[in-house]
């Protein structure tokens, strides 16, 4: 049976300019799952990755600790959702200043952008978001030979709207497992004659003991 892990990408630059570049401490936490993932001693046939900068670099730092060479093949369907568009759309913008109020004011746009659906006036509405994700994960399945395992560097967003979508609930994996995600979690899933299955979200026991000081939400 074939294993999928799906990475969140490491600490971005909350509040900076560029929130989409990763922070010291997210360089810090991808080397640390990486370095989880090689004493798992899994071997990854395929890898992918989304296209922005806190998804590549997770992925490139991760690598290297991982000691694995099979190349990562970049793909925009497992990017994030446009989180400045939601919430200026469903909560007339917030201003990225204090984290603990920001997720207040984005879990309220969230719940509206689902709410919305198709009619939903952000250039990504729910349901579009919801399709490509779940096309994303439906094509790395079939790429994946008989017992073969894929890594995939991916957001909060997309792992929680697929967990649910597993579940059979993808607004409820949106809005209340999206949120608790932490940097670099591992969400495992199976690929079988029984379809895909999860195993087990947003592992971090890598993140805890001596490592806790790099636990981070953002």
């Amino acid at each position: 049976m074939g294993a999928l892990y799906l990475v969140r990408h490491g600490q971005a630059s909350f509040g900076a300019a560029d929130y989409d570049a990763l922070s010291p401490l997210g360089f810090e936490q991808s080397t640390v799952v990486g370095a989880e993932l090689r004493r798992r001693g899994v071997e990854f046939s395929q890898v992918r990755s989304g296209t922005l900068a806190r998804q590549r670099d997770t992925a490139a730092t991760a690598m290297k600790a991982l000691g694995c060479d099979v190349p990562v093949i970049e793909d925009p369907r497992w990017n994030e959702y446009d989180h400045v568009d939601i919430s200026a759309h469903h909560a007339g913008g917030a201003p990225q200043e204090d984290s603990r109020a920001y997720q207040s004011v984005l879990d309220a746009a969230l719940a509206a952008w689902v709410e919305a659906g198709d009619s939903g006036p952000c250039a990504e509405t729910w349901p579009a978001f919801r399709a490509r994700c779940a096309a994303a994960l439906a094509d790395l399945v079939a790429a994946l030979g008989k017992g073969e395992h894929a890594l995939v560097f991916t957001s909060g967003g997309v792992l929680g709207a697929l967990a649910g979508t597993v579940l059979g609930v993808p607004e409820t994996g949106l809005l209340k497992l999206n949120r608790v995600t932490v940097n670099t979690g591992i969400t495992k899933l199976t690929s079988g004659r029984g379809g895909v299955n999860l195993v087990s979200y947003n592992e971090h026991a890598h993140l805890e003991g001596e490592a806790a000081r790099l636990l981070s939400y953002r």
